[in-house]
């Protein structure tokens, strides 16, 4: 992988907000991360995903936009198609910056995921609204009600993601606290999306 400027990453790591935006394509998933300015409006695209539908063995990119010329950082699953999959997350060099996994036995009511950031400890994210998970989980046509999900540690609340009203998704993420790295929290508001279903 191609290095990329430190700016990007620098940024990354200052915001208390992203905004995640869907772009929707015929055979593949499209995520642009924005930035969010000190007055609550949605600033300039810092990372650019896309995720193939159906794909053998999940992995997928960040890059700074939409060309895909410049990585970020990506994260892969580490076993072939497995409910319970550990996903690996890495810079843009290669070099391991944290995982996550999902609680496949919880997530039969509520999902739930596991976030581990080295020498930050491991964080639960949950679905806030167990009735709108539960919904979402045993009615297909309604997989497209908003949700929240909370990552803790020890009830201590780190980040959390929103998923809002709209005809396109969009994802509020708020951090709380400062020392969560961004590119973790980036990779896992992807994976909320990309990876629900699995």
């Amino acid at each position: 992988m191609r290095h990329f400027p430190a700016v990007t990453v620098d940024t990354l790591q200052t915001q208390q907000q992203l905004i995640v935006r869907q772009r929707v394509r015929l055979m593949v998933n499209q995520y642009e991360i924005h930035a969010v300015s000190p007055d609550g409006r949605e600033a300039g695209m810092l990372a650019f995903a896309q995720q193939k539908r159906m794909a053998f063995k999940e992995q997928v990119t960040l890059y700074t936009d939409d060309t895909k010329t410049v990585p970020v950082l990506g994260f892969k699953a580490r076993q072939v198609i497995d409910l319970g999959a550990t996903y690996d997350v890495v810079d843009a060099g290669g070099a391991p910056i944290g995982l996550f996994r999902k609680n496949f036995k919880e997530s039969l009511i509520r999902s739930t995921w596991h976030l581990e950031q080295p020498g930050f400890g491991e964080m639960i994210g949950r679905e806030t609204n167990a009735w709108v998970a539960v919904l979402r989980r045993f009615v297909d046509s309604l997989s497209w009600l908003p949700y929240h999900f909370e990552f803790v540690i020890a009830d201590r609340p780190v980040f959390s993601v929103v998923k809002k009203w709209g005809l396109r998704d969009k994802y509020v993420v708020t951090i709380h606290d400062p020392r969560v790295d961004r590119r973790l929290v980036a990779a896992m508001s992807v994976a909320l999306d990309a990876l629900q279903a699995r």
